[in-house]
């Protein structure tokens, strides 16, 4: 008897602290448009259903990129939980590839507050400005900034490098920065942000895929990661999830995307 009553007093602890928590995932799912096919984004579904609000990069301008948001979130909505999702219009990159981010999240879980908004101030420095979208939960709120960065070769730095502007343009907002970077936390470009309270979830953990498998390794560069402020928010839990090995091979994989998605769960303070 005593040992039934541990496991239901374990069972309720572990329950009350995910309730607690909120996870969000973010996944570069590259040129996610009309080329996803249903099974594809059956896939995709079955990956993301668990977290609470997913941010999306590389979502295709045209062809099909709204769309196929909206595709993806039907498909969630038949899995046992409702989803809502909001689009941005466009980025405003004319020397670069346009596009658009996507935000998908579980209404029994998260209240959107106003609109979202892609950044205005600094579209001009930044190809791909960033997504802002407002999220309440239990009285508390917070503001994801969804971004895709340049690639490495472009030096995505210079984009980057703005971000430390970004706190003193809404200090009133509990910020916290999502996306693909294309450069790792370890860049003395994030230096500014680190000195304001912000840290990321990562630390040497890749998250683009290989062209091939090397040593049991299909994973290339560290360019995914979130970025928290620490006196606004508890750290729980981070992760990556592996899609590619259900895959026979890379090439497989990458018909759902080059990154892997990666995962926060916090507790807002």
């Amino acid at each position: 008897m005593k040992f039934i009553v541990k496991i239901i007093f374990i069972f309720f602890f572990y329950s009350a602290s995910a309730q607690k928590s909120l996870t969000i995932c973010s996944w570069n799912l590259k040129d996610f448009g009309k080329s996803k096919n249903d099974t594809e984004l059956e896939y995709i579904a079955n990956t993301i259903n668990k977290y609470d609000i997913i941010a999306i990069q590389e979502v295709v301008a045209g062809d099909g990129g709204a769309q196929t948001v909206a595709r993806l979130s039907d498909i969630l909505n038949r899995k046992g939980s409702k989803w809502d999702y909001t689009i941005s219009d466009p980025t405003s990159s004319s020397a670069y590839k346009t596009e658009r981010y996507a935000y998908i999240w579980k209404t029994s879980r998260v209240t959107k507050n106003g609109n979202a908004w892609l950044e205005k101030k600094y579209h001009l420095e930044i190809d791909r400005e960033p997504y802002y979208a407002t999220f309440k939960y239990n009285g508390k709120v917070f503001t994801l900034v969804n971004f895709h960065a340049i690639t490495k070769s472009k030096q995505p730095e210079r984009e980057i490098k703005y971000f430390k502007f970004l706190p003193l343009e809404y200090p009133d907002k509990n910020l916290i920065f999502c996306g693909d970077f294309n450069a790792p936390e370890s860049h003395s470009v994030f230096n500014p942000l680190k000195s304001m309270g912000f840290k990321p979830i990562f630390t040497g953990q890749k998250t683009s895929l290989r062209q091939k498998i090397i040593n049991n390794d299909g994973l290339a560069s560290e360019y995914d990661n979130i970025f928290y402020r620490t006196s606004k928010i508890t750290f729980v839990s981070s992760g990556v999830v592996h899609f590619y090995k259900s895959f026979l091979t890379l090439k497989e994989a990458k018909c759902i995307s080059d990154h892997i998605p990666i995962y926060f769960q916090f507790e807002l303070i």
